[in-house]
Order: structure tokens, then C-alpha cells, then sequence
């Protein structure tokens, strides 16, 4: 039976994404982006996307890393880099869609939208809605970038990841075919908020 994992946002944490691996056990392992920066271990979690075969969306984050390493800071081994030149900004599959930010409610998602949006039409005032709030399609929406609201679970329509494992919150899961959330203590908090 295919065991479908998408995994919030990873930030270098490679003792927690191992153990969460370990626990769920999948057949595909999809991440919805931010995969490195941050956190302590950009090497092991390397070494894991290989061992597993790992896909992942674009986060902000991660290009972040790349902005970087063009700049002479390399954060993560040359091969790491290639790999994330490469990431979609989706990743679909029958009824779901995998995202870093967020989707336009209204149309067109921009790829600035895809890897940062949070609030609809932007996030320069707090009263603005969530995109999530407006969305109204029929495919479950994961993404991740919201560790300061932790779990989103509005499920069906949408499904936020980022539980703020490198602060010291939770590195969270969640497998397509069962419907189970999973998530792993973080071992310490690696960046304050």
C-alpha cells in the first residue's frame, strides 16, 4: 500500500526528519519546502532526501540558500544546491496539491505567492484574511510557512505543516492515503521565533 508522507517545513533538522521517516514509514516522501537554512544539520538532512528519494516544493527559504551561495555563503553541499535549482513550486496528485506559501484565491498563483503568501492580498496588515480562509477549490491544499500559527487542519480544503520544529516546536507529517497526522518533538530549539 502506497504510503504518501508530505512534511512541514524540515529548516536543517535531520534528527527530527529521521525520526519522523522512521515513524511513518512511507513510500514517497514529499516536503513542502524550506528544507534547509536555519536549523543545525543541512548535511543530514541531505544525506536523508537521497537515502529516501525525497521531492519537495520551493520555499522562501530555500531560495534564500541559493541567493546565497551565488554570493560566496554556501550552506549546503554543492549537490544539495543543484537539487533545489530544481524544485517546482507544486506538486500534485489526484485530489491534493502540494505548496510552500500559498494559493491566489482569486486566480493565477504567482510564484512569489507560491513560496510566500500568507495573508490575502499580502501581509502588510493583520486584518487582511488568510488565503486559506478565501479558498474555495475542490483539491486538499498542504503547505507550510506559518510556524507562528503552528497546525492548520481545515481539512478538506487546506492543511498547514509547519509546526516550528526549529524553534523548538514539532516537525509535523502527514500521510495522503490514511489521513493520519503525525508529528515528532523537536530536540531543541535552534532559532528563537
Amino acid at each position: 500500500m502506497s504510503r504518501t508522507l508530505v512534511v512541514g517545513d524540515v529548516h536543517s533538522c535531520a534528527a527530527e526528519l529521521s525520526a519522523l521517516l522512521s515513524c511513518a514509514q512511507p513510500t514517497r516522501v514529499i516536503l513542502v519546502g524550506d528544507v534547509f537554512n536555519k536549523g543545525p544539520d543541512p548535511e543530514g538532512v541531505w544525506r536523508l532526501v537521497l537515502e529516501w528519494g525525497v521531492e519537495s516544493v520551493l520555499g522562501n527559504h530555500d531560495l534564500r540558500v541559493l541567493e546565497l551561495a551565488k554570493q560566496g555563503d554556501r550552506r549546503v553541499p554543492v549537490a544539495a544546491l543543484d537539487w533545489l535549482s530544481t524544485l517546482p513550486l507544486f506538486i500534485e496528485g489526484e485530489g491534493w496539491l502540494v505548496v510552500h506559501g500559498g494559493l491566489n484565491p482569486d486566480g493565477e498563483t504567482t510564484a512569489e505567492q507560491a513560496v510566500r503568501l500568507r495573508r490575502w492580498p499580502d501581509d502588510t496588515e493583520d486584518s487582511n484574511p488568510f488565503w486559506w480562509e478565501l479558498y474555495r477549490g475542490d483539491r486538499l491544499i498542504i503547505y507550510g510557512h506559518d510556524a507562528v500559527r503552528g497546525l492548520q487542519d481545515h481539512r478538506p480544503r487546506t492543511l498547514g505543516l509547519d509546526t516550528g520544529c526549529v524553534y523548538g516546536g514539532e516537525l509535523t507529517g502527514f500521510i495522503i492515503e490514511t489521513g493520519e497526522v503525525i508529528s515528532v518533538a523537536a530536540s531543541a530549539s535552534y532559532r528563537s521565533v
